[in-house]
Order: C-alpha cells, then structure tokens, then sequence
C-alpha cells in the first residue's frame, strides 16, 4: 500500500512537471486558439474542432455531420479534391478527421516549420467548400458502404445501435453517428451545404496547436489565416432533455452472429450536469474498479475465475455535453449463457453497491489512472484531444489540470454511493444479441469499430466515424 501511494505521488509530481502553461487568445470574428508549447520534439499538432455532431441532428438528416466531414477533403474554391491530403503528405506530415456525437474535427501533425501551410489548408476550408454533386454522390456511396460494413454487417455494432434508440427516449445520443440507412438515402448536397453554411465558422470553433513552437508565433499565424474569415450566427441546438424513465427497458435483437452479446447500460450523470459535482469523478473510478485492467474485477472474477465471460468490459464518460449511459458489456464463455452473464454482472453491481472498495484497492486503480494521464502527456497529439474536446462539448479546457486532482479526492464511500444512486433497475436498458445463422456472411465478430461505443475497458467517448 505505501509503495503504491508513493508511486501515485511521483506520477502526479511527473503528470505537473511534464505539463505546461495553455495560452489563450480569441480572434475577433470568435475563433477560440488555445497553444500549448511542448519543446520535447520539433513537431506540431493542429487541431480544428468544430461544435457539431450527430448530437446536433435530427429525423431526417442523421449522419449528415459525419458525410460533411468526408467532404471536407474533396475540394474548395481553391483546391481540387485531394489535394489538401496530397499537400500535407507532400510536406511530410499526417492528417486526418473524425466525427463524435459532439463535436467534428480535423487535424495534422508536421515538423515545426510547416504550421502556416496547415494553417493555410484549414482557413480555406472553414468557409470556402465548394461542395460539388458529383464529388458527394460519390462520398455518399462510401459512407454508406462504411454503415453497412461496421454496422449492419456487425452484429455488435447493430445491437448496440438498437441499445441506444430503445435506452434514449428523447435525447439526440439516440442518433447514430454513421447515420440511419433511410436518412443516408435522401440525403442531398443542398443538405449538406446548409448545413455547412450554419455550423462552419469561426466563431463556432476552436483551434488548438501543441508542440514545439511559441504561443505569440502560432496566435500571429492564425490571425493571418483565420482572422480575416466571416463568422456565422449561430444558433444552439434546441434542448431535448432525456425524460425520467420509470423501469427497466430490456430488447432482443437476433443477427447473423458467431457468439452472443449483452449490453446493460444504466442511465448516469455528467460534468456539468451533476449534483454534487464529484459524482462523475466517482462513476470514472467504480468503471475502472470493475475494468480497470487485468487485475479489475471482471477480468480476474468473471473472465479468469468463475469463467462465465470470454469478455466483459464497463466505461463512462464523464466529459459529453449530456448526460449519457455506465456501461457494461460481455460475451458469455462457451457453454455460458447470457441469462449467467447477466446474472454475474447485476451480482458485481450488488457488490460494489454493498461493500466500499478496499482502500489498497482504490489506490491501486487511481494510480492506473494518473499513469495513463502521464502517458498521454508523451502524445502532442492527445495533449491537443484533450485541451479540444473539453473546450468542445462546453466543459473548458482548464478542466484538464483538475482532472487528477478532483479523482484523488474520491472515497470508497463516494463511489458505493454512486452505484447506489445510478446503478439501479429504474435506470437500466438490457440488449440480448441472440446468434442467427451466418448464411454465408463473414463477419460476426467485434472488430473495434462500434459506432460510438467506448473501447473495451477505456472510458467512453473517444472519437467516432473517421474519415
């Protein structure tokens, strides 16, 4: 115990070290920059993110974020399609972009030196897409091969599909990030162009830089790139707030599959949006007490020990812009059934809602979780992911700093409490995947592309749809 508290010190003294001063600066027409100097390597990330999602959609016009993105590299007033790809690639540097329920953005990592062209690139796109019919039909076409192959060719992703529209009554994180099929299939380029037109602006965006540079020489970039670019009125997404559910919810979805599939999702808080405000740092530790590695809980009880799971993973999310779900899913080992599997869960519930967390064994985890904090801070590219997405969904990105601090304050009592509150059958949404016969089709197994699901054993909420 003590060398583990001494361990958690050395990594927070690290974590502090390792970190440096974000600069701030917005331009006049809104663009938020945040810089970050990191002088370890002589690279550059920069990141645009825009404040638009499948969260923002609605009926209709699900998965309009995500094909937007895809368009955004295929040409502009000035550039032909491809040729921003080609120009990064030609520069030595790497780009790409991804879609969430939150947020759009875009991003390239190069040396130092070719920041202005990055800078150059993104301007041009922010406002001048030209957005040509041939172009998106073509686009059009892959994106929905893209929902076929992940989603309805994957009995995982189609189930966990499913799961959200039957566990969200009203709020928008019912909408699938891929799109709905019919939805995919009306859409037209005058959709996208307004949408396009309402959304990408300066003044609803955020660009973030971290790596070897000066915060003065990347705010003097970026007003002679961004600066003289129009902004938009922009008008926030109506709220649709999730109404109180009165009972368990539990559905049935039979696929083609190799295995079955079990997903219970309770309906939980979110930073900004609990009281108190330390709930969503305690639903982040009980997620990790239950999979927090190969020594959590359900790896060493339920996979190693009692073997009634193959897998078996939790995650939540405690930075989204709404409320969202705790997780839990598994695959039941051969021979097990679901019906065992979720027995053996709701049991690991009961526990954790009975008996605190051993204080040697909530050390141990949150210093799992200051580690992986230290680690990320090697990556310029998560360094930026994090300052981004914070800023993105409404959260701040000074958040950043208390990240670790307000977990360190977390009780054994806090997150029994947690699991009282939020772990419970009136918040509770069950999906049973039940295997059909393959008939032919290949797939059947997760390929760790579910649509907007956590990874397995991370928290929820990384990116979504990549481009």
């Amino acid at each position: 115990m003590k060398s583990i508290l001494i361990l958690l010190g050395v990594l927070v003294t690290h974590l502090a070290v390792a970190g440096s001063e974000v600069h701030e600066k917005v331009l006049d027409n809104g663009l938020k920059v945040l810089m970050k100097p990191d002088h370890r390597a002589p690279i550059v990330t920069s990141q645009v993110w825009y404040k638009v999602g499948s969260s923002y959609e609605h009926g209709g016009l699900t998965g309009i974020s995500h094909v937007l993105e895809h368009m955004m590299f295929k040409g502009t007033k000035r550039l032909a399609p491809g040729e921003f790809s080609r120009i990064i690639a030609e520069h030595g540097g790497r780009e790409n972009a991804f879609t969430g329920r939150d947020y759009t953005a875009y991003y390239q990592t190069l040396a130092k030196d070719r920041l202005a062209i990055a800078f150059e690139l993104e301007a041009e796109r922010m406002r001048n897409l030209t957005l040509p019919e041939e172009e998106f039909a073509k686009e059009l076409e892959v994106v929905k091969e893209e929902r076929r192959l992940r989603t309805e060719d994957d009995p995982e992703s189609l189930t966990f599909e499913q799961f959200n529209a039957t566990a969200y009554e009203a709020s928008p994180y019912r909408i699938p990030i891929i799109g709905r099929a019919s939805d995919l299939e009306h859409l037209k380029v005058g959709d996208l162009r307004a949408w396009y037109r309402r959304w990408y602006a300066p003044n609803n965006a955020t660009l973030v830089v971290v790596g070897d540079l000066e915060p003065e020489a990347v705010f003097l970039l970026a007003e002679k790139h961004f600066g003289p670019l129009k902004p938009e009125r922009i008008l926030p997404p109506k709220v649709r707030g999730e109404p109180v559910q009165r009972g368990e919810k539990r559905l049935r979805v039979k696929a083609p599959a190799k295995e079955p599939y079990l997903i219970l999702g309770y309906k939980a808080t979110a930073l900004g949006h609990a009281e108190p405000a330390w709930e969503p740092y305690a639903l982040e530790l009980l997620a990790a007490v239950l999979d927090g590695g190969s020594s959590a809980r359900f790896s060493r009880e339920l996979v190693r020990g009692t073997r009634v799971a193959a897998s078996a993973s939790a995650g939540y999310d405690a930075f989204s812009r709404l409320p969202g779900l705790f997780l839990i899913d598994g695959t039941p080992a051969q021979g097990r059934t679901l019906e065992a599997l979720e027995q053996a869960f709701r049991a690991q519930v009961e526990r954790v809602q009975r008996e605190p967390v051993a204080a040697s064994e909530l050390a141990r985890i949150r210093t799992q979780v200051v580690a992986h904090k230290v680690y990320e801070q090697d990556s310029v590219f998560y360094q930026a992911m994090q300052l981004g997405r914070l800023e993105t969904v409404g959260l701040g990105w000074p958040l950043v700093d208390q990240y670790v601090t307000q977990l360190s304050r977390i009780t054994p009592e806090q997150i029994r409490a947690v699991a009282r509150k939020y772990l419970v059958a009136d918040r509770l949404t069950v999906a049973l995947l039940e295997p059909q016969p393959l008939d032919g089709k290949q797939n059947g197994k997760r390929d760790g592309k579910r649509d907007g699901k956590q990874p397995r054993s991370k928290a929820a909420g990384g990116p979504g749809h990549a481009h």
